[in-house]
């Protein structure tokens, strides 16, 4: 059937038109990290929020107050999980990946590229993007917790204290 009940339609205008805005609204309130690159947790809750606010769109069981209070629930809970990794640092753990080395002084840590499913290509891309020309005058190749990957020079290492919290498990 193409259009169960015209009323329907009105519905999803109405709810969209003022959801809408006040999803935009509580993203804003709540700061960047809510639309930073997204870690698994982000991402999460990303979809979440898409899912719910799809649900206040086409659900007639979801009254629009239940809709805009899921919403912002959703990312008051974010915040509050954010703020418990910045003040509370062993949460961290638990809550995020930690960024991890695929290439040191050089030389590829297949092993780790193996179970983190990093392609050699991949990393090749990467160097190549960031203008080195060749693996061995990279410093490292850092895969980040948001999946982008990170390349350091050796001209660019400095003291390496950016690599401190790196996991380097072919160390």
């Amino acid at each position: 059937m193409l259009l169960n009940n015209p009323a329907d339609l009105l519905r999803l205008l109405v709810v969209a038109v003022l959801v809408y805005p006040v999803l935009v609204l509580i993203l804003r309130v709540s700061g960047k990290r809510t639309l930073s690159k997204l870690n698994a947790f982000d991402f999460v809750v990303t979809v979440a929020l898409g899912s719910t606010l799809a649900t206040s769109l086409l659900s007639r069981d979801v009254s629009l107050l239940e809709g805009i209070l899921a919403l912002a629930l959703l990312v008051a809970l974010q915040y509050v999980v954010a703020l418990l990794a910045v003040r509370w640092p062993p949460s961290q753990r638990l809550l995020k990946a930690r960024p991890t080395m695929l290439l040191r002084d050089g030389r590829l840590r297949c092993g780790t590229m193996r179970r983190t499913r990093v392609a050699e290509s991949e990393i090749r891309q990467a160097a190549r993007s960031r203008g080195a020309g060749d693996l061995t005058g990279l410093a490292a190749v850092v895969l980040e917790t948001d999946g982008s990957l990170s390349v350091i020079t050796r001209s660019r290492l400095g003291d390496g204290s950016s690599l401190a919290d790196v996991l380097d498990e072919e160390r």
